[in-house]
């Protein structure tokens, strides 16, 4: 008879110990769930303010933009507010539109945005006192040729990239022809101003007299421009402007920023 009852308790402790299994590993994976949940709603929350304080700051620069595209880097996001250090923050901007002084307009298809190493204390965000501090920001955009001919304003212009430079071509009255000149500008930045100078300008068939000199000389000066890239959010300063096949692309930067008084 003990030996009947011993054999019938031991499969029901199995069975016991494998649906005791079974529910702990449920319950592990519900958790676990949640806390996936709650980190991505709580991400999703700071991605949508990051967004609207940013979209406020373009709208005060009487600048337009599409809706900011937010992503805040690094899995699980909760912990990183717990030890309030951010890995990266990206802010793209589509369709960024403000003035560029001399009542033009100047359009930049895509700003990218991204604060790296942000310091962001549990504390600060709690209490809303203190300093939320990037340690650099840096943007990249790019600004078209056709657009950039379009603000040197000269009829026919058309600027390409050709080696890492800026190259141009256009028509150019003179001696009762048209005649096609061509050349190569140097691009600078000074003072936050995108600096736009033609040199060289060539025409094989143009004859080399004074009078057809003076009359290209005076072209190339309505050649070059100033463009004012438009106030950036973060207070971002443009620092670097290269040719690229797609058009000028810009390189703007700061460190040590306060995202507090930047629009975050």
């Amino acid at each position: 008879m003990s030996g009947e009852v011993y054999g019938t308790q031991r499969p029901r402790k199995k069975r016991w110990g494998r649906r005791l299994l079974i529910t702990f590993i449920v319950f592990l994976v519900i958790v676990l769930g949640l806390l996936i949940a709650l980190d991505r709603f709580a991400v999703g929350y700071a991605e949508r303010t990051i967004g609207d304080r940013v979209s406020q700051q373009v709208a005060d620069q009487n600048a337009s933009s599409e809706k900011p595209d937010v992503t805040i880097e690094g899995v699980p996001f909760l912990t990183q507010v717990l030890d309030g250090n951010y890995q990266e923050i990206r802010i793209q901007l589509a369709n960024l539109t403000g003035p560029a002084g001399n009542n033009r307009t100047v359009k930049v298809a895509n700003l990218d945005v991204r604060a790296n190493d942000v310091n962001a204390p549990l504390d600060t965000i709690r209490n809303g006192t203190g300093d939320i501090v990037a340690k650099t920001v840096t943007g990249t955009g790019t600004i078209d040729y056709p657009q950039l001919a379009e603000l040197i304003g000269q009829p026919g212009l058309k600027l390409d990239e050709k080696d890492g430079k800026l190259v141009g071509s256009a028509p150019l009255q003179a001696l009762g022809q048209t005649f096609n000149v061509s050349g190569t500008a140097t691009v600078a930045v000074q003072n936050g101003v995108v600096q736009v100078r033609f040199s060289d300008v060539t025409a094989a068939e143009l004859p080399n007299v004074p009078i057809v000199r003076n009359l290209v000389n005076a072209y190339v000066q309505k050649l070059s421009v100033d463009l004012r890239v438009p106030e950036l959010p973060l207070k971002l300063a443009v620092q670097k402007v290269e040719p690229r096949p797609e058009g000028l692309q810009f390189t703007a930067g700061a460190n040590d920023v306060s995202l507090n008084a930047g629009g975050l």
